[in-house]
């Protein structure tokens, strides 16, 4: 054996001297960073589904929030019409309520006027009636009832009196004397002046005279 073999055959036996107690002195390949990343990776993971998950919560709940502002400001806008428009029409009634009121009050102010003359036409007619001029009271009479078919027309009535219950709604008791009978007490025993209403108002009171 050379020289050389020999150095070489001692480099061979040092080496599988040496290599086993280097290979003990190995330590192991340590797992636990790469659990710790799966695991910080999964809860990376879960964070961002629940980061989604309250993103949409929030925008449904800002949704619900606006629809509910909407059908709040709906329900305050249709209070303010329907007001408004309840208030317009009362206001139309109440003024097509006055152009009526002042229309009659006009016509009850010139029937008013007539009335009086009204009053001469009947006291004219008895007056005739008793005098016996026939042929004048005829004349007259078509006068007379045609003025009063025309005032009827206008809505004036004459206020039922004679032998009625005194009422004070519609009568106005002169003067007050003894019933004749029980059952004239508190009744019309005569009639001094006629009543007349206008469209069903009482535009002047009989004037009258009350048995007690």
């Amino acid at each position: 054996m050379t020289e050389k073999e020999n150095v070489n055959n001692q480099d061979d036996a040092l080496k599988d001297t040496v290599n086993p107690d280097m290979e003990s002195n190995q330590e192991p390949v340590d797992e636990q960073p790469k659990q710790e990343e799966a695991t910080e990776a999964k809860e990376a993971k879960n964070d961002n589904v629940s980061d989604k998950k309250s993103k949409r919560f929030k925008i449904r709940h800002a949704q619900e929030k606006a629809l509910e502002e909407e059908k709040a400001k709906y329900a305050e806008l249709n209070d303010k019409y329907l007001r408004l428009f309840s208030e317009f029409d009362n206001f139309r009634k109440r003024t097509a309520k006055e152009k009526l009121d002042l229309t009659v009050t006009a016509s009850e102010n010139v029937i008013k006027d007539i009335l009086p003359v009204f009053d001469d036409f009947e006291r004219a007619l008895q007056n005739m009636e008793k005098n016996g001029n026939e042929a004048d009271m005829q004349g007259v009479t078509l006068i007379f009832n045609k003025l009063k078919d025309t005032l009827k027309k206008k809505g004036l009535e004459e206020i039922e009196a004679m032998g009625a219950e005194f009422n004070t709604d519609e009568h106005e008791a002169l003067t007050m004397i003894p019933a004749p009978e029980e059952d004239k007490k508190g009744k019309v025993l005569d009639v001094i002046q006629k009543g007349y209403k206008l469209n069903g108002k009482v535009i002047r009171f009989a004037r009258v005279v009350v048995g007690n």
